[in-house]
């Protein structure tokens, strides 16, 4: 990579050039884990000869070093499904509330705990850009940045209706409650310079946040929402108390929702690429989490389903995630 960045003439297009590293960076993030698995595993060999002759008692300790590298190997060869274009992306994470009211709005704040522990248990770096809040609790939808090599190839997977069935805390009458939200997320692309925004084509406007920062959010008008009015597209952001930091937020999600536009020549594949326009209603389900009257997390595309609920609610959905990639389930 050195050798490549002091090349003649490598730096007469900047831009060129910060990409060209940037890909350089990233091939170079996923050959490294697997010449370091080999590495171990050959010292693992040299280790386990010696214990064999030896008779020692580090048996046990070589067994525990074989289950880490194929862990290690597991998730490896997890990676190798994902050869989508943009499947080592950053991940641009929406979550609305469907039928249900507070319900509704109550959900939508467990999924994003959930997601958030996952992200936390991945070594991923999260961003809420957008939020608001529901009328008693939760939200009515929350937009979050998830930085992380791989994030939108393994997030993918979860673009779609999630189902809660529960006891709800906000009846008298503790009836069992059935609500939906619906789960969408797209890749975060880096600065197209083939992508132009004509500044025209786009409406700005600032409010005032209705959401959480503290007094100084609501006393300044830092919120922003940018329509592009050629495509219709809305994006908000108001979680930041400086408007500069909104608006940038903002951009970069327009940017990249522009440039999945761009891509798609049709609207019926611009729909594939942005989810399913299902309602967020009974029967377009993708999963299921129940809470009463027993506890189970089914996925409906694999079948894939497990009973410890809190486990799943507290980021645990690795298994989901790569059942879904190993099925090779439609991405809604």
């Amino acid at each position: 990579m050195e050798e490549l960045s002091s090349a003649p003439g490598f730096w007469d297009d900047a831009s060129e050039a910060q990409k060209t590293l940037k890909q350089l960076s990233r091939l170079k993030a996923s050959i490294e884990p697997t010449i370091k698995l080999r590495s171990r595993l050959a010292d693992l060999r040299e280790l386990a000869e010696l214990v064999e002759e030896e008779d020692s008692s580090d048996a046990a300790e070589v067994r525990r070093e074989l289950e880490e590298v194929e862990a290690d190997y597991r998730r490896l060869e997890l990676e190798t499904l994902l050869s989508g274009e943009h499947d080592s992306a950053n991940a641009i994470l929406e979550i609305n509330a469907g039928a249900g009211g507070t319900e509704a709005c109550d959900w939508v704040a467990m999924l994003l705990r959930m997601y958030l522990r996952w992200a936390e248990r991945q070594g991923y770096r999260t961003e809420i850009l957008n939020s608001v809040e529901g009328e008693v609790t939760g939200f009515r939808n929350v937009t979050v940045l998830v930085e992380g090599r791989n994030a939108y190839g393994y997030l993918k997977h979860e673009r779609g209706v999630h189902r809660l069935v529960r006891i709800s805390p906000f009846d008298a009458n503790k009836r069992r409650h059935t609500t939906f939200a619906a789960v969408d997320v797209i890749p975060e692309l880096e600065d197209d310079a083939s992508l132009e925004i004509n500044p025209d084509d786009l409406k700005i406007d600032t409010f005032r946040s209705s959401g959480a920062g503290g007094q100084h959010v609501n006393k300044t008008d830092s919120a922003v929402r940018i329509t592009h009015i050629p495509t219709g597209i809305v994006v908000t952001c108001q979680n930041e108390r400086s408007q500069h930091k909104n608006r940038d937020n903002a951009m970069k999600v327009l940017m990249s929702r522009l440039a999945e536009l761009q891509r798609e020549q049709n609207e019926q594949r611009i729909a594939e690429l942005r989810g399913d326009l299902r309602a967020i209603e009974w029967g377009s389900q993708i999963r299921s989490y129940v809470f009463q009257p027993y506890t189970m997390v089914k996925d409906h595309r694999t079948n894939h389903e497990t009973g410890d609920v809190i486990r799943v609610m507290d980021g645990d959905i690795d298994d989901f995630i790569q059942s879904a990639m190993r099925s090779g389930a439609k991405v809604a």
